[in-house]
């Protein structure tokens, strides 16, 4: 039996350790600062003040006012009158009178006649034949076999060697340099001028002028004309006539018969049996190294058993059912009617009205107005102004920097290593399997079926069928109608009839006039004025050993 162990085995690896370093170096940076200062200058200059006087200038225009008067028109007006008169109105109703008969209608019956008839039907059947066979199955088993093998492992271990370098690095420092600058700013300024200018105004003055007229207004008057006409109205009663009639209705129903009959079923069981099979572990051991293996087979059976079958029986009735029918009969009447008819006629009277019509008649005025007008005439003038330029200039300096550097060393090593190895041997081995074949055999067989067939046979009948007859008997009736007659009479009724007068109203309105006025204003004007400071600032600088590179902290002009 092979046992895996594992043992630690020391040997010396050379790491590298990385350590970090650093150093201050301090330097002089000149930095700028700026300052912002602010003065006042004072100038004087023109801006526009404007001032609004106001006058009123009074002039006379005609406003037109609507005045609403009213005056009584007398009219005439036709007031329907409304009477309600009754008269007698004889009319005819047909009274049906009902008659009972009766007639013989002969009808033919189906009638059902049953016939039992057998029949033999052949059918095949499958029977199982069980066979048992037996074979001899071929298998194979790999069989372990240990050896022992050793080999040699090469491996490769770095070795550190360092070695002491130096670089110099340059770097650039920016100088400011101040330069002092003048500059002329040329500007405008608006300066107001004033002129007095005169314009004529046109204006238009409307003035109402009054005109009596006459004239003749046609009007139209309604004039009912009542007259008496007759017509005569044909319409349609549907008189309704009762038939009784039998039929007969054929249904199938389906009548259930049970049956027994045997059945053959295909059944089984399960049985556990052991099956002796050799192991693995050679030939010295084969009797110890035997198992037992549990397998679970199914053994089929034949069983015949007894089934209950159901089967419709198809059977026909005959029922007798009566139904009634209702056939309506038209018969045409006629009717007479009696009535008014009120038609309109149309009348054309005229009358007198005289009315005032107002006739607005413009009128042309001329007025003179003086007003002022501002002009604003550009001025250039020129002032200077001094300011300061800050120019950086570069300037160039060199570092020395001492650094060390690492380099890793391959060296080629070897180690011995043993272990061991399995390798699978294939074993040939026979088993022997005994197991059944079912095969079907089919077998005829014979079975006979008895079955009823239904034959339909004509059978001729005569039924007695009473029925009613309705005769329509004419008979007078008088009905009471009452109808409303419409008269006209005359009445005499005034209206207030509105219309409207314009009178010319005199009105003042005042005119807003505007003066301008200069003024001097004192503004304040603010400039930044930049002032040099320098300061010494201290910078650290990182040295870092073992391969890694230092940086430097270059200096800035930045504040």
């Amino acid at each position: 039996m092979w046992e895996t162990r594992t043992k630690a085995v020391p040997y010396t690896v050379m790491k590298p350790v990385w350590e970090t370093h650093a150093k201050q170096v301090p330097y002089t940076v000149m930095k700028p600062v700026w300052e912002t200062r602010t003065r006042q200058v004072a100038y004087t200059a023109m801006k526009p003040v404007w001032e609004t006087h106001v006058k009123q200038v009074p002039y006379t225009v005609m406003k037109r006012v609507w005045e609403t008067h009213a005056k009584q028109v007398p009219y005439t007006v036709l007031r329907p009158l409304w009477e309600t008169h009754v008269k007698q109105v004889p009319y005819t109703v047909m009274k049906p009178v009902w008659e009972t008969r009766s007639k013989q209608v002969p009808y033919t019956v189906m009638t059902p006649v049953w016939e039992t008839q057998v029949k033999q039907i052949p059918y095949t059947v499958m029977k199982p034949v069980w066979e048992t066979h037996v074979k001899q199955v071929p298998y194979t088993v790999l069989r372990p076999v240990w050896e022992t093998r050793v080999k040699q492992v090469p491996y490769t271990v770095l070795k550190p060697v360092w070695e002491t370098r130096t670089k110099q690095v340059p770097y650039t420092v920016m100088k400011p340099v101040w330069e002092t600058h003048v500059k002329q700013i040329p500007y405008t300024v608006m300066k107001p001028v004033w002129e007095t200018q005169t314009k004529q105004v046109p204006c238009t003055v409307y003035r109402r002028v009054w005109e009596t007229h006459t004239r003749e207004v046609p009007y139209s008057v309604v004039r009912p004309v009542w007259e008496t006409r007759t017509k005569q109205v044909q319409y349609t009663v549907m008189t309704p006539v009762y038939e009784t009639h039998e039929r007969s209705v054929c249904s199938t129903v389906l009548r259930p018969v049970t049956y027994t009959k045997t059945v053959k079923v295909v059944a089984g069981r399960w049985e556990t049996r052991a099956i002796a099979e050799p192991g693995c572990g050679g030939e010295k051991n084969e009797a110890a190294q035997k198992s037992v293996v549990t397998h679970r087979v199914w053994v089929p059976e034949i069983v015949e058993r007894e089934v209950e079958c159901t089967r419709y029986v198809r059977e026909t009735c005959v029922t007798k059912v009566p139904y009634t029918v209702c056939r309506m009969m038209p018969e045409q009447r006629v009717k007479t009617y009696t009535y008014r008819v009120c038609r309109m006629v149309h009348e054309t009277r005229s009358k007198t009205c005289t009315y005032q019509v107002s006739r607005i008649v413009p009128e042309q005025i001329v007025k003179t107005r003086t007003y002022r007008v501002c002009r604003m005439v550009p001025e250039q003038r020129i002032k200077t102004q001094t300011y300061q330029v800050c120019r950086m200039v570069p300037e160039q300096h060199v570092k020395t920097y001492t650094y060390q550097v690492c380099h890793m060393v391959p060296e080629q090593r070897v180690k011995t290593h043993t272990y061991p190895v399995c390798r699978m041997v294939p074993e040939q081995r026979i088993k022997t399997q005994t197991y059944q074949v079912c095969r079907m055999v089919p077998e005829q067989r014979i079975k006979t079926h008895t079955y009823r067939v239904c034959r339909m046979v004509a059978e001729q009948r005569v039924r007695t069928q009473v029925y009613q007859v309705c005769h329509m008997v004419p008979e007078q009736r008088v009905k009471m109608c009452a109808y409303r007659v419409c008269r006209l009479v005359q009445e005499q009724c005034v209206r207030q009839v509105p219309y409207t007068v314009m009178k010319s109203v005199a009105c003042t309105k005042t005119v807003m006039a505007t003066k301008l006025v200069p003024k001097t204003v004192t503004c304040t004007v603010t400039r930044h004025v930049p002032r040099a400071v320098t300061e010494r600032v201290p910078a650290c600088i990182s040295v870092t050993s073992c391969c890694q590179k230092q940086e430097a902290v270059e200096p800035s002009c930045k504040g």
